[in-house]
């Protein structure tokens, strides 16, 4: 027996899918808000006029349905990341079937398999950063402070970017994160802290002592000014530290 097989959420996976898809659904719509937030911020700009979060989520649950008992036999990680993943599968499908040959190049993204799935853009992870500014003050600095985050972004690891953005923006727990990756929890948390370190710089925040458990709300809900991501940026590479 899989590990995975013994937890009660397997028992409760296993209990539904005996009850037909709309029992599943239930199960499914616990980590929707989860799944839209990873759409939203992967979906390619050129078809988000066409292409809602929605539809995709929908799409990725009717295969889950499908497969669900593929997913029983060999629950090789958790019931979300496996529903991620499949989510990650239909909107990359959506991508080439919208954007066909100019599609993002699939070779630089990441997924638990190293199968083609879509990676956010450097802008989109700047903008959740910095938030929602609406003075025109702070508007010039926010486009400053953009650029900078692009280029800092633009200038990591594939993977350390994509660990942030799990960590942060997907809300992901470190264990969540390695199991994406394909990677381990250390080695997780050790591209966490560096990603981390790197961006506090371009914010010129100075290096503080180690801090308690991490939590994963950066950027989750936005704010009206440049001190909210610095803030959220040094707590979180202080906690991170204790990973």
């Amino acid at each position: 027996m899989h590990d995975l097989e013994a937890t009660a959420e397997w028992q409760q996976i296993h209990e539904s899918s005996q009850d037909g898809p709309a029992r599943l659904v239930e199960l499914m719509d616990r980590h929707r808000e989860r799944l839209r937030r990873m759409v939203t911020l992967r979906l390619d700009t050129r078809v988000q006029s066409r292409v809602d979060a929605s539809d995709v989520i929908q799409e990725a649950y009717i295969e889950a349905c499908d497969r669900i008992q593929e997913y029983l036999s060999d629950p090789a990680v958790p019931f979300f990341v496996w529903l991620r993943f499949l989510t990650m599968q239909r909107l990359s499908l959506l991508h080439r079937k919208h954007l066909g040959v100019k599609a993002r190049n699939a070779a630089r993204d990441i997924s638990i398999y190293q199968g083609a799935l879509p990676a956010a853009t450097s802008a989109a992870i700047a903008a959740q950063l910095l938030g929602q500014l609406t003075s025109p003050s702070n508007a010039a600095l926010r486009a400053e402070a953009s650029l900078q985050l692009q280029q800092a972004l633009n200038d990591m690891n594939e993977i350390d970017r994509e660990v942030l953005l799990l960590r942060h923006f997907e809300q992901l727990s470190q264990k969540e994160t390695a199991q994406v990756l394909g990677i381990g929890e250390k080695a997780a948390g050790a591209r966490h802290l560096r990603a981390l370190t790197r961006l506090k710089k371009v914010l010129n925040i100075e290096p503080l002592p180690n801090a308690a458990q991490p939590d994963t709300n950066l950027g989750a809900s936005g704010g009206q000014n440049t001190k909210q991501p610095v803030d959220s940026l040094e707590s979180h590479s202080n906690r991170a530290e204790q990973e």
